[in-house]
């Protein structure tokens, strides 16, 4: 896509967009990979008419529209070609008209719903069904989800295509599970729903720091789970979780869109009923009587921030033991490097900086830019100015998104200025 700002547009759209048209596709032909090419083919059309028509009023209904008569017509050929073939049972018709009715009229809601049940089928690996739910519902890219995980870029597409192709040759239904089905498939569902929210609270590439939007779908799919799965603990965990990081967003930038640090941001700003009713389904997690799972132990970390009036008031020594306790379900390099941090923040940089050269020679965190990032803070207050200015350097590099890189630079910028201690 060139850089125009009409084709800019028109990607930002899209990616609110998409996983919406897909889910009401998928509903349509019952194929995933399907649902995908007809949403693409109204993405060409628009990338064809809009530039030179001009953008519609509603251009998700244009898109959903476009993409809709697209299905419609698959749909039909379809139903000539089964009438052709006598081989083609009754049982396995695709369609009926009662179909078409309900899949044009139906809720948007329900179809993202069965849609990230249906890519999290327990046909597929669990790798493959976080790559093609964040794919396909986030609306991440390829790019993206790699970064997530910390893999080559060429492995999340090749699981993305095998899943695809997997669904379709087993001809999964387009539903949502119930019962025991619906447990198996909860773990993961919660993971894609976690995910899709990380990316848009921070987000991994592009020229913003963030992206409400996909924050704001990941925590309505999470609040419609807590009512299907009322008895789940780990199911209110992610939704507090979400609830408290969301009361945050009026802060997190300033009004050129540059990020603003935690440490920096107007508590006054963050948003109190977000807060409230995180902290209330983290409490409905503890009220269920199991020891808390990683999503409700993240959920109690950042309820600890959302307590604190002032970032000084912060029980960063309670922070510490969560994200210890953390580790000892979820063993990450990532969640050792938060656990740095808040250690750091507890009891001095020293301390932190310490536990952070034990990561360096971490294989998955080799480009993880935050792992520089973190350290080229800790050298800073360390007054070793010197080395920091490199480690900021080095995280500006590592990321793909803008905002981020530029405060990094920043950041590099203002070691040189800085008189280190050390000289």
């Amino acid at each position: 896509m060139t850089s125009s700002p009409t084709h800019r547009t028109i990607d930002a759209i899209w990616r609110i967009e998409s996983s919406k048209l897909i889910a009401r596709l998928a509903r349509m032909v019952r194929d995933i990979g399907v649902a995908e090419d007809l949403a693409q083919d109204a993405l060409v059309i628009a990338l064809e008419q809009w530039p030179d028509r001009g953008i519609p009023d509603n251009p998700g209904a244009w898109l959903m529209t476009t993409a809709k008569r697209r299905a419609i017509d698959l749909i039909r050929r379809n139903k000539l070609r089964d009438r052709k073939y006598e081989e083609f049972s009754r049982d396995n018709e695709l369609f009926t008209e009662h179909d078409l009715e309900i899949t044009v009229d139906g809720e948007i809601g329900d179809d993202l719903l069965r849609l990230i049940f249906t890519t999290c089928h327990p046909i597929l690996s669990h790798e493959a069904r976080v790559a093609l739910t964040l794919r396909l519902l986030g609306g991440l890219t390829t790019v993206e989800i790699a970064q997530a995980f910390l893999v080559p870029e060429s492995t999340i597409a090749q699981r993305i295509v095998r899943a695809k192709r997997t669904l379709s040759k087993a001809k999964v239904p387009f539903e949502m599970p119930e019962g025991n089905e619906l447990k198996e498939r909860l773990s993961t569902v919660l993971e894609v729903i976690y995910l899709m929210f990380n990316e848009g609270y921070t987000a991994t590439s592009g020229g913003n720091w963030i992206r409400p939007q996909l924050c704001q779908e990941a925590l309505r799919l999470g609040r419609i789970l807590a009512e299907i799965a009322s008895s789940e603990p780990e199911v209110h965990g992610l939704v507090s979780l979400m609830e408290i990081q969301s009361s945050r967003f009026k802060t997190r930038i300033d009004p050129t869109g540059e990020p603003i640090l935690l440490t920096d941001q107007n508590r006054a700003l963050w948003d109190q009923l977000l807060i409230r009713r995180g902290l209330a389904s983290l409490e409905k997690a503890r009220k269920l009587g199991h020891p808390l799972g990683p999503y409700a132990l993240q959920a109690a970390i950042s309820a600890c921030h959302a307590q604190a009036r002032t970032a000084t008031e912060t029980d960063w020594a309670r922070i510490a033991a969560l994200y210890e306790a953390l580790a000892r379900i979820v063993p990450s390099p990532v969640i050792e490097l938060n656990r740095a941090v808040s250690i750091a923040m507890a009891f001095g940089p020293a301390f932190g900086l310490q536990l952070i050269d034990e990561l360096q020679s971490e294989p998955s965190l080799k480009n993880y830019h935050l792992l520089p990032s973190v350290r080229g803070d800790l050298l800073v207050k360390l007054g070793r100015h010197d080395e920091a200015h490199e480690e900021f350097l080095r995280a500006s590099i590592l990321t793909r998104n803008v905002r981020e890189r530029d405060l990094l630079q920043k950041r590099a910028d203002e070691c040189l200025l800085a008189k280190p201690d050390n000289r």
